[in-house]
């Protein structure tokens, strides 16, 4: 294996100073000769010379880097890229940034501490980041120096930070509207957790589901106790003719729960999830899911970095709309399922009289 050229060698055989094969590395010219620059970088290719990439960067003004840092909840079981969400949403930044001539680097962590690591380790220019909590963004503020901007932060109060989130409330809204309008009159909803982002899809759901009934089940963050879980309320379950869950994960795990178990869906169990990502289109059926725009998230999260860095505007909140794509997921409830719903009604009723 070819021993790996350094700098000083290239300095010794042109009689040039370090420094000066230095600065032609790094495009510092201004005060070099044009013959000299053309000496060094015809010896640097000749000598196949490999730069140190983060030396170059860091001795920049400006990286043209983009870090995005990822919150590895445990509830992505140390798979957080693979997440429907998380990987749509890079897949649109990593293309809205190259388009506005920027790199993105990715981290995944828990720990805040190591975001403000990862900027400076890399002098980057600004970050994007997804689903930290909002003291974790006050900290960060405080602490770093480069604009950034946030995905679905949750504020009770104007942080002064750029925060980029999606209708929560009127996609709920209009997955409960739907299904009322398809006349179902009980649906489960599913979710880990009831507060935040989450907080907002139930509540609108039940909204729009206004007059029906709703019966919360509040499932574990691992796959396998979400499995057993299931099995676990399954009686709960079949009083009810549709389900709401708060992301197309676990609506997809639903659905895959249902048919291992002989129910159809839709014909006995209506479902609708939340992203309308890839996911979405490959289960079967097809889900019916509230669609939200990554594409269009991630242009945003650039105009907001260029506000920032030129000084042109002050962070601000962004909430863009949502809208219900109709699948194969939803069916009109038949008369036969609200019958067999009322009569289990009945059945249980005369059971506690007895």
């Amino acid at each position: 294996m070819a021993e790996r050229v350094r700098i000083a060698d290239i300095a010794e055989e042109l009689g040039l100073s370090t420094a000066t094969v230095s600065n032609v590395i790094h495009g510092k010219t201004k005060k070099i000769s044009d013959e000299t620059v053309k000496r060094v970088q015809a010896l640097l290719e000749e000598r196949q010379y490999i730069p140190n990439m983060a030396g170059i960067l860091l001795a920049r003004n400006n990286s043209r880097i983009i870090g995005v840092v990822v919150n590895n909840h445990e509830k992505y079981e140390g798979r957080v890229l693979e997440d429907a969400f998380v990987s749509a949403s890079m897949n649109a930044l990593l293309f809205a940034l190259e388009k506005a001539g920027y790199f993105m680097m990715i981290k995944a962590t828990q720990d805040w501490g190591e975001v403000e690591r990862f900027a400076s380790m890399w002098n980057m220019d600004g970050m994007v980041l997804l689903g930290f909590c909002d003291s974790d963004y006050e900290k960060i503020r405080e602490k770093m120096h480069i604009p950034f901007v946030v995905y679905d932060g949750y504020f009770e109060s104007n942080k002064g930070i750029s925060n980029l989130t999606i209708d929560n409330f009127d996609g709920g809204r209009q997955a409960g509207a739907y299904l009322k309008e398809m006349g179902h009159r009980r649906a489960l909803l599913l979710a880990d957790n009831d507060v935040c982002v989450d907080a907002e899809r139930l509540a609108g759901f039940r909204e729009g589901f206004l007059g029906g009934e709703t019966i919360f089940l509040e499932v574990p963050m691992n796959r396998e106790g979400r499995a057993a879980f299931f099995r676990a309320h399954f009686e709960e379950i079949r009083t009810c003719t549709a389900a709401f869950a708060v992301s197309d994960v676990y609506a997809a795990e639903f659905i895959h729960f249902l048919l291992a178990l002989g129910i159809s869906v839709p014909e006995e169990m209506s479902v609708v999830g939340f992203d309308n990502n890839a996911l979405s289109e490959n289960c079967f059926p097809r889900l019916t899911t509230v669609g939200q725009d990554a594409g269009e998230r991630a242009r945003i999260a650039v105009r907001a970095l260029k506000r920032l860095w030129d000084g042109d505007g002050e962070a601000v909140e962004e909430v863009l709309p949502v809208k219900l794509i109709v699948r194969d997921s939803v069916r009109r409830t038949s008369n036969h399922s609200q019958q067999r719903l009322l009569r289990e009604e009945v059945l249980s009723l005369t059971q506690e009289n007895a």
